[in-house]
């Protein structure tokens, strides 16, 4: 690692493929998104349709709120904290900025954000804030743009349904009929292959290529649209920079906006809907663009209806839908003299309302329904020149947002994101300037949309980049080879970083990577762990949802050694909605599992009110008071302790505080290198057997070094050498003592005490004489030989709060026990050869039954079930078929 610029203690460098500290260290940045919530105003989730358009009609309503209540915010960001999380994707949306109309903000929304920002700093918190958007707004059917955008593009959002120019939950299936509950999983992305996001984005994006008739305000659409998205989010970064303690020391960057799309752009038959599966979903009905243009305009239209089933979408016949004559496109009444009453534009005569903008420009003809320019978004209109939507539209727009913000904040990391899986162009350094990360998404589809693990996936990422010929090709059978698959697509995607600073394809990364969105729906198999099924006999069984995040989460491990925040966290998620936005449930806490008896023990906080068509249940709260929650030391500080005393939590009471209500906690809060003296190059961390693994390379370069190039110096007499140690997280969740779980869990844990005696018995002999065995400590500190035959002997920590052994190639550890952390101080090398060292770390008594951490399940042999039910749903389920030792699932 060459040496880092001076600068704040605090101050994170974009370096050599990774996030850097002041230090040198190589940080690994890793979290959540906060929050899947902030989609929505307060209590208003997708469901509702209570006043849903006429509050948007007269300017919507604020977010303030969003995305935790300012008195729960101490409580969930202690739980986020102890998880081991050190970064937070943070979704605003444009519409919670100017939902009052074009240029009016929401100051007080601003004040507010900056509120939670600074107590994501009491934290110890890194953010990188992110303009968020799906299918481009709230009354699209996603969330994202304000009301009054759709209305400026020409559009009637309260005709959307009747013409299935989106699909919008409050209205599902029809306003006529609603049945919210019934809405399919993940049908809202469809909305990306629908009127309404086609012709947004193209107008964002390409408007005055493709419409430049378009013209409002005396400016083509285009320019309209991203000027006011870059001076919204312009005005919010202002609004921090004035804070005067945010910048760098909290707010690190800033993404491009969320998963943007192509819409028409580079389309090329708009006849046809794609063949080939892309990242736009085939469920339910799917019209061409031709269709859409059609239904838009009021017209009767049959549809081809596709179900998703477990190898894919599938036609399922036809639909015919008639909107009896209701059109999406406003009527030309709605603007007097061409001023709109309520948002002030004026619209340009050659704009007439009341006809889709693609019959304005000659792409197709209203009265016969004939396409005259099937091609017309392949081309730049009048020439025979391909359009490529990346180079030409999508760095534009982002270049001119970047510009927007680093008006003020000059040093903000810029988090790159182009449209979901697709390969970022080539992005010159002029315009990064040192300062940026790639961020990708990636999600495990098939579980995703099926909402169920599956025995087989494919490598969906290969598929849809060519690498296969045929689908066959990309399928992956059994758990193991499912998870190298994944692991696979995500190495693809960190490969990708080398277009950020245009550097050779076949060099090394200049940026980091992250993976923005990341996660596993918890609602899987009809809802089974929430007890809707079998008799509630599974009910607080997250095993299932376990293996598929632990897939997912495990996949940025390995070789990848990548950083990601995970999607997400909802403070008022529920089991009958979901995180309260289209049916999705990705939340890794729900107020709904919080074990019995745990509530309304805080005095203020409010208790769970029935839950009801429309609303969503009040956060539930835990039974640790706010004087009691653990409060961590920044993670990027030239030492992890600040002068004085730590402030401690009880261990028992920090495990139960951090499993109560948490879904999938094994799967996400899991060890991992914190801060590196040199470069991970493989992590490996194994569920099943508690066993964490980290192999790095370190050079003559990598010497920490402070402000004044000189070696750090200890504080309060932990760090005894002359460099700072190798941080690496390890989770009560998986390395308690059975002390420590008896004391927090009581009975559940007492099998696991039980059970793990004759594994604890031998793990804790006291002979120190050889080198063969394990030697035992109580104490929170030890030193390892350096020779490599004593280095290799494992040491045990077991005390009240930890059980495990060490393994080091050679160093000196200290377990810093309060902050979940493992200090491991090593020789870094004199000349520029890379020395590769390892460490692993094991719990000594064996891993952890889910049981005794309160999971709601029992056994430990889950892999055979799903296996064990395909065979048996075959009818091939007998002697011999499916031993114990099956790696399938």
């Amino acid at each position: 690692m060459p040496r880092v610029p001076s600068g704040d203690a605090s101050f994170i460098h974009t370096l050599d493929g990774n996030f850097v500290d002041n230090a040198g260290r190589t940080l690994l940045l890793r979290g959540v998104n906060l929050s899947g919530s902030s989609k929505a105003p307060v209590n208003k989730p997708s469901q509702v349709l209570d006043e849903f358009w006429e509050v948007a009609q007269i300017g919507g309503e604020s977010f303030i709120g969003r995305p935790l209540k300012l008195d729960d915010a101490d409580e969930h960001l202690a739980r986020l904290r102890g998880w081991g999380f050190n970064m937070l994707r943070f979704p605003v949306t444009w519409e919670s900025l100017e939902h009052e109309g074009p240029g009016k903000y929401d100051y007080e929304f601003m004040d507010y954000t900056i509120e939670i920002l600074r107590k994501c700093k009491a934290h110890g918190f890194k953010v990188y804030m992110n303009p968020h958007q799906d299918t481009w707004s709230r009354f699209s059917g996603g969330s994202g743009a304000p009301f009054w955008t759709l209305a400026a593009c020409g559009f009637n959002p309260c005709a959307f349904s009747a013409t299935q120019a989106a699909i919008i939950h409050c209205e599902y299936p029809t306003p006529a009929s609603r049945e919210p509950a019934e809405l399919p999983a993940m049908i809202w992305s469809t909305n990306y292959g629908r009127l309404v996001s086609l012709t947004m984005f193209a107008l964002f994006f390409g408007g005055a290529t493709f419409a430049p008739k378009c013209i409002i305000d005396g400016v083509n659409i285009q320019e309209y649209l991203q000027t006011h998205f870059a001076n919204a989010f312009g005005k919010l970064a202002e609004r921090v920079a004035a804070a005067g303690d945010l910048l760098d020391e909290v707010v690190i960057g800033w993404d491009s906006m969320n998963e943007p799309a192509e819409g028409l752009i580079a389309w090329d038959d708009l006849n046809a809907y794609p063949v080939k599966q892309g990242s736009t979903l085939k469920k339910g009905t799917v019209p061409s663009p031709a269709q859409s243009f059609r239904l838009g305009m009021g017209q009767v239209q049959t549809l081809d209806n596709y179900a998703f089933g477990s190898m894919g979408p599938k036609r399922d016949g036809s639909v015919t839908i008639d909107p009896n004559g209701v059109k999406a496109w406003a009527d030309p009444s709605t603007e007097p003299a061409g001023i709109h009453p309520r948002w002030g534009w004026r619209r340009d005569p050659g704009w007439a309302l009341g006809t889709c903008v693609w019959a304005l420009h000659n792409v197709w003809d209203v009265q016969s329904g004939y396409v005259l320019q099937p091609d017309y978004f392949v081309h730049a209109p009048g020439t025979e020149e391909p359009v490529h939507f990346l180079h030409t539209f999508f760095l534009p727009q982002c270049a001119l947002y970047l510009k927007a913000i680093r008006a003020h904040h000059p040093q903000a990391i810029a988090f790159v994101q182009p449209p979901v899986f697709a390969r970022p162009p080539p992005i010159p350094e002029e315009l990064l300037q040192g300062r940026a990360c790639y961020s990708t998404h990636y999600y495990d589809g098939l579980t995703l949309v099926t909402r169920h693990w599956n025995w087989f996936n494919a490598d969906a990422l290969g598929l849809l980049r060519g690498k296969y010929s045929t689908q066959i090709q990309a399928l992956r059978i059994g758990e193991r080879a499912i998870r190298n698959s994944l692991q696979s697509q995500l190495g693809y995607l960190k490969a990708d970083a080398t277009q950020l600073g245009a550097l050779p394809p076949t060099g090394p990364a200049r940026y980091p990577t992250i993976i923005g969105e990341i996660g596993t729906p918890f609602d899987m198999d009809s809802k089974r762990s929430y007890g809707y099924t079998d008799g509630g006999k599974y009910k607080g069984d997250y095993s299932r949802q376990e293996r598929a995040l632990d897939a997912s989460l495990n996949a940025a491990d390995g070789e990848n050694c990548l950083n990601w925040t995970v999607w997400t966290y909802c403070p008022d998620g529920s089991h009958p909605w979901g995180d309260g936005w289209n049916m999705e449930d990705l939340s890794l806490w729900c107020s709904d599992d919080l074990r019995t008896g745990e509530t309304g023990r805080i005095p203020g906080l409010p208790l769970p009110s029935k839950a009801s068509m429309g609303s969503l249940l009040p956060a539930r709260v835990s039974t640790l008071t706010i004087s009691t929650l653990p409060v961590y030391s920044s993670p990027y500080a030239t030492s992890s302790v600040e002068e004085g005393e730590p402030v401690k939590c009880e261990p028992a009471s920090l495990l139960l505080f951090l499993t109560n209500g948490a879904r999938a906690v094994r799967a996400f809060c899991r060890p991992w290198p914190i801060a590196v003296v040199g470069t991970p190059t493989n992590i490996q961390f194994d569920i099943s057997k508690a066993t964490f693994r980290l192999t790095l390379k370190v050079n003559a370069e990598d010497i920490p070094v402070d402000e004044e190039d000189d070696i750090v110096p200890g504080k309060n007499g932990l760090y005894k050498d002359s460099s700072l140690p190798t941080e690496i997280f390890l989770p009560l969740v998986h390395f308690a003592s059975d002390a420590c779980l008896s004391k927090a869990l009581g009975s559940a844990a007492q099998e696991q005490v039980d059970d793990s005696l004759d594994v604890g018995q031998e793990g804790m002999s006291r002979s120190t004489s050889g080198t063969t065995t394990p030697r035992a400590y109580t104490s929170s500190s030890l030193t390892l030989p350096l020779t490599s035959q004593a280095a290799l002997s494992p040491v045990i920590f077991k005390d009240d709060s930890y059980d495990i052994a060490v393994t080091a190639s050679e160093g000196r550890v200290e377990l810093l026990a309060s902050e979940q952390k493992l200090l491991w101080f090593y020789t870094v090398p004199t000349d520029k050869e890379d020395k590769e060292l390892t460490i692993e770390v094991r719990r000594s008594s064996g891993p952890i039954k889910a049981i005794a951490l309160g999971l709601g399940y029992t056994t430990e042999s889950r892999a055979r079930d799903g296996c064990a039910g395909w065979l048996e749903q075959a009818g091939l389920l007998g002697e011999g078929w499916c031993p114990e030792g099956c790696s399938i699932m």
